[in-house]
């Protein structure tokens, strides 16, 4: 079964209460549209129910007038909106099932049964539905997958690739410099603003989800990078130095997206010749690992990535536990049996 392209309402009221809100990504907001769409395809097969706008936008605003759900079927019985208003735990299961006959992995379920229980939950909280099917489904357990993190050789010979008598280029060495000095995610790192920047402190405004601001600090390589950017840039464009304007720019200048980013990326780990599998979050996990490596705090390293739970951090923990593992095995006389 193929994805289609109807438009409910009250899908896209779901994603601007996300983006609006929630501050989602566009991007995540995205994701959750895709799977809302799949499963709104599903119950158009499921029920026999042919797609018809004016019907679907009159049954949701149906439902939100009288935040009575009891009712909206009388008004518009064969629509998937009343469908979905009316859901019970089955055919969500019924549901699950056909995802899981395409062979999706443990993490794609979990984050599409995330996405039921979000909008379920939203359209609780507005009073358009009387219960919560999803309070009854669980997530699948996951296996804990380790972050990937690259050695600081590695980083080394990536950092320094770019050619920095370009103007690209020393954008390039910067925007890298600026990843790994401060694990920022890559949305991060694009939003950043020339007025974010304080050399004389040595530190960075970041944004991160939902919107909230950290200060975290600049290595003297980032800013060494970063300087050299700024001043090259200065050069060739103008308003250079407008604390509004975006720190990263593409060929435009406009700011640059996180899809360039990423590109840029692989481009150098093809010129150094690193796997390119290596990603530009794969900075950010070796940024957290190299610090717990080398003794940093926890909470630290938390308050630095941006983290809101500690539990999430601790994932880099069991990394560097697995390296000492590794470095003791290798080098204790009694380490293994002989």
């Amino acid at each position: 079964m193929t994805t289609s392209n109807n438009t409910y309402t009250i899908i896209t009221d779901f994603l601007a209460y996300l983006l609006d809100e929630r501050h989602f990504s566009p991007y995540t907001a995205r994701c959750y549209g895709v799977d809302l769409r799949q499963f709104t395809d599903f119950l158009t097969d499921d029920c026999g129910i042919s797609f018809d706008e004016h019907a679907e936008q009159q049954c949701w605003s149906s439902a939100q007038n009288t935040h009575r759900a009891d009712i909206v079927g009388s008004v518009a019985p064969a629509t998937i909106t009343s469908t979905i208003l009316a859901i019970d735990v089955a055919r969500i299961r019924g549901f699950l099932a056909h995802l899981s006959e395409s062979n999706y992995s443990a993490a794609t379920m979990a984050r599409k049964i995330a996405t039921l229980r979000s909008f379920h939950k939203w359209l609780e909280s507005r009073g358009t539905i009387s219960s919560n099917p999803m309070v009854l489904i669980r997530t699948p357990k996951q296996a804990k997958r380790l972050p990937k993190a690259i050695s600081v050789e590695d980083v080394e010979r990536l950092l320094s690739a770019p050619d920095t008598k370009t103007l690209l280029g020393s954008r390039d060495r910067a925007m890298l410099e600026t990843l790994y000095s401060t694990g920022i995610r890559v949305s991060e790192l694009v939003g950043i603003d020339i007025g974010d920047i304080d050399e004389a402190g040595q530190a960075l405004v970041v944004r991160g989800k939902g919107r909230k601001e950290r200060i975290v600090p600049l290595g003297s390589h980032a800013i060494t990078a970063i300087s050299h950017f700024m001043a090259m840039r200065r050069e060739s464009t103008k308003n250079a130095t407008d604390p509004a304007n975006a720190l990263y720019i593409n060929k435009q200048g406009t700011r640059i997206s996180t899809r360039s980013v990423r590109r840029k990326v692989s481009k150098y780990l093809d010129q150094v010749g690193l796997d390119p599998a290596i990603s530009p979050h794969t900075l950010r996990h070796s940024f957290a690992t190299h610090l717990l490596d080398n003794g940093a705090d926890l909470r630290a390293v938390q308050e630095l990535l941006g983290h809101q739970s500690l539990s999430t951090t601790q994932v880099y923990t069991h990394l560097t536990t697995q390296r000492m593992r590794e470095a003791y095995d290798q080098a204790h006389p009694r380490a293994e049996a002989g």
